[in-house]
């Protein structure tokens, strides 16, 4: 498409109502107020005013709506996101709004953390983001009741009180809550699960911050059952298993002792430690519980931050890194901050055909574990 037939689509676009623009755009809310206005047009209007230039015809970095191609619609996407300073949350509710649509209906999407995107002030009494609470499934929340400060230790309470504050919205909204607590003292983990449940909630209490086991203790999941498991919301307990290290090369044997679990809902990896991702035939293989019921397998996906053991990164970023790369997290080696709004970042998780997203898809999981959903607050505190 030429700089022309750009430029007439967006004139057919400024033409028509706001109707009209949500049928075209993936959300038709350009700006993130939760609704298709006047001022989604005006952000439209910004591209005729000298941006069309920044998109190259053919980029398929750029084809920020996931139709294939660059075009008209990417360049008003883009042009939201180049004047008047970045929206951080904003554009993270854009981003696994943009995941949820190439996962959903068939894979459940659940972001971890930053549960203040739900709301529009991100509070928990504000108003829901209606577009945000569409798109997800249910949230994960760490550190909920114990691990905050320390693991094995208590979340102070004034903390507990301020997540459950989104957890309950959440849940009375109909999205799964999962809880994962990282304690390692029976009567602590005993806590934790019935703390969590009596909220409503599905929990984990995970002995290793690692999340690199099985933990010994319970010795069956929590509330476990033979039932079948068919969505999320049939979940009554989970396993949180995303680092299989201590496998080592053993990967039957990795496989073996999921599939020995009873648990509802198994959180994965969706490479093991050779770097091969599970196959088809493995992740089907573990959708039967030990007992007989069907369960859920979702993987594990970071999206706030890259990592250099995945099959994305290349050796001559450490020399010449893409822009959308940043400095590397002092807590977590190896894992390096993005601008995850950046189209060339975006490509890679949830670009079509090759993405990391398409990859889980493709293996067959139920569902997708957004990790790093809080990195807007890096961003926001620099």
């Amino acid at each position: 498409m030429n700089r022309l037939l750009m430029i007439l689509g967006m004139l057919m676009l400024l033409a028509g109502s706001s109707a009209a623009t949500d049928a075209v755009l993936p959300m038709g809310d350009l700006d993130g107020d939760g609704a298709v206005t006047a001022d989604d047009t005006r952000l439209l209007a910004r591209v005729l005013a000298g941006y069309s230039a920044a998109l190259p015809a053919g980029d398929a970095t750029a084809d920020l709506d996931g139709s294939g191609a660059a075009g008209a619609v990417d360049l008003a996407l883009i042009a939201r996101k180049s004047g008047g300073g970045i929206d951080y949350r904003r554009e993270m509710r854009w981003f696994v709004g943009a995941i949820s649509r190439a996962a959903r209906p068939g894979c459940a999407v659940i972001p971890q953390n930053g549960q203040e995107l739900l709301t529009v002030d991100g509070t928990a009494a504000g108003a829901f983001v209606p577009a945000y609470l569409d798109a997800i499934t249910g949230i994960g929340r760490e550190d909920a009741y114990y691990g905050y400060d320390a693991d094995n230790a208590a979340t102070p309470a004034d903390v507990t009180a301020y997540f459950e504050g989104f957890m309950d919205r959440a849940a009375a909204a109909g999205r799964t809550v999962m809880v994962i607590d990282y304690c390692s003292d029976p009567v602590k983990m005993d806590d934790s699960y019935a703390t969590a449940a009596a909220r409503g909630y599905i929990s984990f209490a995970a002995d290793h911050r690692d999340l690199d086991n099985i933990p010994a203790y319970p010795p069956a999941p929590f509330r476990v059952h033979g039932g079948d498991v068919a969505s999320l919301a049939d979940a009554r307990n989970f396993l949180y298993l995303i680092n299989p290290g201590a496998f080592g090369d053993d990967r039957a044997g990795f496989l073996a002792t999921l599939a020995a679990t009873d648990f509802d809902l198994v959180l994965v990896d969706l490479f093991f430690n050779d770097g091969a991702a599970l196959t088809p035939a493995e992740v089907s293989a573990l959708k039967t519980k030990a007992r007989g019921g069907r369960r859920l397998v979702v993987a594990y996906l970071s999206i706030g931050e890259a990592e250099d053991y995945r099959y994305y990164w290349r050796p001559e970023w450490a020399v010449s890194p893409p822009a959308w790369l940043g400095e590397e997290n002092p807590d977590w080696p190896g894992n390096y901050k993005v601008d995850y709004w950046h189209p060339g970042w975006q490509a890679i998780i949830r670009g079509g055909a090759g993405s990391y997203l398409q990859r889980i898809l493709d293996a067959g999981f139920d569902g997708v574990y957004l990790d790093l959903i809080d990195a807007f607050e890096c961003y926001e505190t620099r």
